[in-house]
């Protein structure tokens, strides 16, 4: 719709403007071409002049505000205190305190109007007193590695991915910077649902190749025979003898089996704070994948469809990222500790 069939309002200052052409002998036509709004604009601005003797609109003119100051806090009050409340259950929820019934966007402006802004929270696993404790050590044994040191790492990790995520939108009202606030975080458990499960590893200037993992949930002896044999020892021999494993401390990693067998390789496995995956730079490398594969078009509808796209994807990934995410270990350290070992926004 042009500018000139708009109803709209002009400030105090063009309404007197209009007045002053009108005044000098302009017709209402011409004020609205030279101004660049409708000629009942201009006939409405006339009039009020006429009648008041003033153009500028009176006191209180224009839409009513919806809502009082004090339903304002009230949606305030109510979202600081409940932050995973959506807005429609907002607006029932002022419906039935003051009778004052408002769409759910006026909801939305109150809030946005005092900072508050609807946001997923940052998803993390759940910290003990012993974890955080576990990961300042780990950080202040790291803090001040160098490159040619990280480059002896082979960051390695599972992960699950479903030809249908799951795509349940958790929220929560908080302010711009808060994010990583320990009370506005929502605690999961790893895996979960139909999909596939793939081993990686990466490091400075390589990875491995893509594993999928097809011979049901991952055990010890799937892990020695599948993985560290085939994928594992032949990565640290093309390394070196400073070749250092990154893995975490799931059972199938643990196990007596496994340690005989990395022993026996003479692979160094590097110690791991329990619960810290956020620490792990291939976490990252997994969100990348996801949102490729999550991006083709079209996306993959059977677990064929996935395991192929997660291969094409994995192989995608600029190695130029991977580099740049390993680099990034000693800050990761740094926040680490100034966090005190809690969750960092990585």
């Amino acid at each position: 719709m042009s500018t000139m069939s708009q109803r709209s309002h002009l400030t105090d200052s063009k309404a007197w403007r209009v007045v002053g052409r009108l005044e000098g002998g302009q017709t209402q036509a011409e004020v609205s071409q030279a101004i660049g709004v409708s000629q009942s604009v201009i006939s409405r601005i006339w009039n009020r002049f006429l009648e008041t003797e003033s153009a500028g609109r009176r006191p209180g003119q224009g839409r009513r505000w919806a809502t009082t100051p004090n339903e304002d806090r009230y949606l305030v009050l109510t979202a600081r205190r409940h932050r995973n409340m959506k807005a429609t259950l907002l607006q029932q929820h002022l419906r039935s305190a003051t009778g004052t019934t408002v769409s759910i966007q006026t909801i939305r402006n109150r809030l946005h109007g005092v900072g508050l802004y609807a946001r997923r929270p940052m998803v993390c696993v759940r910290l003990t007193s012993r974890h955080r404790r576990d990961r300042r050590e780990w950080a202040t044994e790291h803090v001040n590695w160098r490159r040619n040191e990280w480059s002896n790492v082979l960051f390695s990790d599972e992960s699950h991915f479903s030809v249908h995520p799951d795509n349940r939108r958790i929220f929560i009202w908080r302010y711009r910077g808060s994010r990583n606030n320990p009370s506005f975080m929502h605690e999961s458990v790893r895996f979960g649902g139909r999909g596939v499960l793939v081993y990686g590893g990466i490091s400075i200037d390589g990875r491995t190749y893509l594993y999928i993992i097809r011979d049901g949930p991952l055990t010890a002896r799937l892990y020695r025979d599948e993985i560290l044999r085939p994928i594992v020892v032949p990565y640290a021999a093309a390394i070196g003898d400073d070749f250092i494993l990154i893995d975490d401390n799931s059972r199938p990693h643990r196990a007596n089996l496994v340690e005989d067998s990395l022993f026996e390789e003479g692979i160094v496995r590097m110690e791991w704070p329990a619960c810290s995956p956020n620490m792990n730079p291939i976490e990252h490398v997994w969100d990348a994948l996801g949102r490729r594969v999550a991006g083709r078009q079209p996306p993959p509808q059977t677990l064929q469809e996935l395991e192929r796209a997660l291969l094409e994807e994995w192989d995608r990934i600029p190695q130029l990222v991977i580099n740049s995410l390993i680099d990034s270990m000693p800050q990761w350290c740094s926040t680490l500790l100034a966090v005190r070992g809690n969750h960092t926004p990585y």
